[in-house]
């Protein structure tokens, strides 16, 4: 179609219903000045050329650059390095050839705000969220020339929107930015954005918000939910129809958690509810502020180092991921182990870590194929269990490099510890599951209220041994993450599944054993966190389930095929959409029994591991060796959870 074929009334007739030819034509004649074209400005510019606004005054003097690709609309292959006044005018002259478009390609600034104002029925802004001093003074023009001004700021995957009015609320008046601090100007303007702080409880990744940076997370949702919202108001004000909420009244909608908020703030940032709103931000901001930049990791450049880039990923006992890499060529590398059994009860006989690396071997052999590569593992001394030292060879594949279809689930795989759905798994998760675990294992499957019931039971005894003996309390009082979300070294507190007072409790215990036997003595000290993360976790679940290996396992090399089974057993899982919680306690106490181990100085702890022992082999149908035993059901994925150390850190 060419330029001259255009036609204006056709080409906006499907707005004809919601609008009346009358009021079609009015909003043909508005000019709308738009400052900022970059994750909403965009948006608001391609929308508002839709609705069939036939002005326009644009700034901004930025370039299209990859980053940009999540969210901004005009972000593409071909539009990296180009100017985003051009590119964003030319998609809107797409639309519209006839648009009158007035392009401010050094951005806006006091020198050129009037220009920028000149003739304008509506500003929408769309500047910087950090763009605190000309947002300031493109606000304060708009009142002095009595131009409404409207701001929807993209938040999370909604949208929180004010509208300053002519004769109303200023924008001063509300956020009260006057003679404060920089940082405390941009704590001001998101709480007076958002009061309502709807996108917070779903940030899952709050170390991508980089306030010394002036970076933060987006999302293509909260972009468009904005054009949408500003486009509707501005379509209320050109045509003085509906109401449109006015400072100190504004929207917050959030798409992720299906809510609407209306908020009122009366004195704005000054009403004592965003008073007491700023304490709570400003302490949770000012030591984000004071930490130290983020160190960006370095992208793997070579085949070899994506290889252990996912390697790195495989599952640990308490995250102490115990290995280090030597890259001796593009063809070549080493595994150095250490297991953790001079400080971990769980690991006496090194046999957890070793299960742990070859989880480790099987995310390498699921990598190196998405290279084109074969990798084949040699242990370098077959009869030693201690500290076993692997030789890597890659190779390349006569077949054509594929990416498996669990590659992408290595790094997604974690740990669930809250409850989750009692939803059955159906027979084609169960197949799935038996058919991963390969030749050599199998699966038992505890599942149904009574069997449930006996692993509940079967878990507290667990937990009464577990959280009873000073051997353990060792071991926790060391491996937990206490006030964080994700650690890459420990287990966060707030993976563990327990509530916050518990969490507060189990802190305070920690900090000695001699608080720990207080209160299990006095307080019934292990009812809470074995209620919270053993008895409720066993009932809430699709089903319990034990790898079993057909043959006894006697040496390092049968540890780590386990570990293989293990982790391709999780993956695929995790591929299912299944969340996973490890139940290893009862395992590890129950063979430290059939062994005779004296894992405790605790007699009494010693004949609760035997008994636990009869009640494990009465519910796995007589003695096996199992390999891995856990729970699994449908929930959601975990908010919190173990990172690991970068391949930086675990190299040699």
């Amino acid at each position: 179609m060419s330029v001259e074929n255009f036609n204006y009334e056709v080409a906006f007739s499907r707005n004809l219903g919601w609008v009346t030819e009358t009021e079609q034509a009015i909003l043909r004649a508005k000019r709308i000045a738009i400052a900022g074209l970059g994750g909403v400005g965009g948006s608001h510019l391609l929308t508002l050329t839709r609705l069939g606004i036939g002005h326009f005054n644009i700034a901004d003097l930025d370039i299209f650059e990859q980053e940009n690709f999540n969210r901004q609309a005009g972000a593409s292959i071909r539009h990296v390095g180009r100017e985003k006044i051009e590119v964003l005018a030319e998609l809107a002259l797409d639309i519209n050839p006839q648009l009158d478009l007035v392009k401010f390609p050094s951005g806006v600034s006091t020198d050129n705000l009037d220009s920028f104002l000149e003739g304008v029925d509506l500003y929408v802004d769309a500047l910087d969220f950090f763009a605190v001093e000309i947002r300031q003074a493109v606000f304060a023009a708009c009142a002095e020339k009595g131009i409404p001004a409207i701001t929807a700021a993209p938040l999370g995957m909604g949208v929180a929107f004010l509208a300053f009015l002519p004769g109303q609320m200023s924008f001063e008046e509300y956020f009260r930015l006057a003679g404060q601090t920089e940082d405390e100007q941009l704590l001001r303007f998101l709480l007076g954005l958002s009061p309502a702080m709807l996108q917070a409880k779903y940030l899952v990744d709050d170390t991508r918000l980089d306030l010394n940076a002036h970076k933060g997370p987006s999302t293509a949702m909260a972009c468009e939910l904005c054009a949408g919202m500003a486009g509707t108001h501005a379509l209320k004000i050109l045509l003085n129809r509906g109401e449109v909420p006015a400072a100190p009244r504004g929207l917050h909608f959030d798409a992720y958690r299906n809510k609407m908020a209306k908020t009122w703030r009366p004195m704005g940032n000054d009403n004592p509810l965003q008073r007491m709103g700023l304490k709570i931000i400003r302490k949770r901001f000012s030591e984000k502020l004071a930490m130290a930049p983020v160190k960006t990791e370095v992208l793997p450049a070579s085949a070899v180092e994506r290889i252990l880039d996912y390697a790195r990923w495989a599952p640990s006992g308490d995250n102490t991921q115990p290995w280090q890499f030597e890259i001796r060529s593009d063809e070549h590398f080493v595994i150095y182990t250490r297991d953790t059994r001079d400080w971990c009860v769980y690991d006496l006989d090194g046999r957890a870590s070793q299960t742990s690396v070859g989880a480790l071997l099987e995310n390498i052999a699921i990598a190196a194929r998405s290279e084109g590569l074969d990798a084949s593992f040699s242990l370098d001394d077959p009869s030693a269990d201690a500290e076993p030292l692997i030789d890597v060879y890659l190779a390349t594949r006569e077949q054509p490099a594929e990416q498996s279809s669990l590659l992408p689930y290595i790094k997604a795989r974690s740990v669930q510890r809250l409850p989750l759905a009692t939803r059955a798994l159906m027979a084609k998760h169960k197949l799935a599951l038996e058919a991963a675990v390969g030749p050599g294992y199998r699966l038992i499957w505890i599942e149904g209220r009574q069997q449930k019931w006996q692993m509940a039971r079967l878990l507290l005894r667990a937990a009464k041994i577990r959280l009873t003996i000073p051997e353990v309390y060792e071991v926790h009082k060391r491996i937990i993450h206490w006030g964080v979300q994700f650690s890459t070294d420990r287990i966060p507190d707030q993976a563990l599944g327990a509530d916050a007072l518990t969490l507060k409790m189990m802190k305070w215990a920690l900090q000695s054993w001699s608080r720990v036997k207080m209160l299990n003595r006095y307080f019934a000290g292990t009812l809470m966190p074995r209620i919270q993360l053993d008895l409720i976790p066993a009932l809430r679940c699709g089903a319990h389930f034990m790898i079993v290996a057909d043959v006894p396992r006697d040496k390092c090399s049968d540890y780590l095929a386990g570990g293989r089974a293990t982790q391709r057993f999780w993956l695929t899982a995790t591929q299912l959409g299944l969340q996973l919680q490890p139940e290893m306690t009862p395992l590890i106490f129950s063979t430290y029994s059939r062994k005779g181990r004296r894992f405790t100085d605790c007699p009494e702890k010693l004949a609760e591991a035997d008994l636990l022992r009869g009640e494990l082999d009465a519910l796995s149908g007589g003695e096996v060796d199992a390999v891995f035993m856990g729970r699994l059901g449908f929930g959601a994925s975990a908010s919190s959870r173990s990172l690991r150390k970068s391949l930086q850190q675990l190299e040699q």
